[in-house]
């Protein structure tokens, strides 16, 4: 479990293609108080640790992984967001993500407004319909609130802070993204997708992924 707060960000200083995925090595300040079996989120995606020297890490991602993130995508002198699993009586300041990668999805727009910059990103429809306004949204590993929510489009706001300690600085349009979708959103989605299916059509409200519904009081059961 993580709270997408970035601890680091480290570099990849080697990649290593084989049969069953991809070996990557990512340089950082805090691979010496790390060993082998321990989890780090790297860039958003939960990766079991598999040998450290003094300067970095080595972890193996599957091709399971690799289909489903950006790892793949990475190249030597790459920039990552790591973050170490979350201790038992840590304060949780971000919110709770899993690094399990739920999809990619696409910075659509950024621009700046005053000191905050504005990134606006194209999600995948599942994790859009477990997304509302002002709730929580992981984007590369890093933990962000939804400032508006247009379709599948969700608009977040970066702080000066986490503008010069994340990648995110670095994204153009364009770029993919590994996106979290709210934990809490995701569970109540799953569970109330069968009663949603079960009413009849005047009993919803067109409008796709995200979209509210229209529930008639005379079909609820006490």
């Amino acid at each position: 479990m993580f709270t997408g707060l970035v601890e680091e960000v480290g570099r990849v200083s080697s990649r290593e293609p084989h049969e069953e995925g991809l070996r990557l090595r990512v340089a950082c300040r805090f691979a010496d108080e790390l060993q082998s079996g321990d989890s780090v989120a790297v860039s958003g995606v939960c990766q079991t640790v598999t040998g450290v020297d003094g300067s970095g890490f080595e972890f193996e991602s599957i091709r399971t992984t690799l289909s489903r993130t950006t790892l793949g995508r990475l190249e030597p002198g790459d920039a990552v967001n790591l973050e170490r699993a979350l201790r038992a009586g840590d304060r949780l300041g971000g919110h709770l993500v899993q690094g399990h990668v739920d999809g990619v999805g696409e910075l659509v727009e950024r621009r700046p407004a005053g000191e905050t910059w504005l990134l606006r990103i194209s999600m995948p429809a599942d994790i859009a319909a477990a997304t509302v306004p002002h709730g929580s949204l992981t984007v590369d590993g890093v933990s962000l609130t939804v400032n508006q929510l247009e379709g599948s489009v969700a608009e977040v706001a970066i702080i000066p802070y986490t503008w010069s300690h994340t990648t995110l600085s670095g994204l153009a349009p364009g770029d993919p993204v590994n996106l979290e979708g709210d934990l809490v959103g995701k569970y109540v989605r799953r569970l109330v997708e069968p009663y949603l299916e079960s009413l009849p059509a005047r009993g919803r409200r067109a409008g796709g992924p995200g979209a509210s519904v229209d529930v008639d009081p005379s079909r609820i059961e006490s």
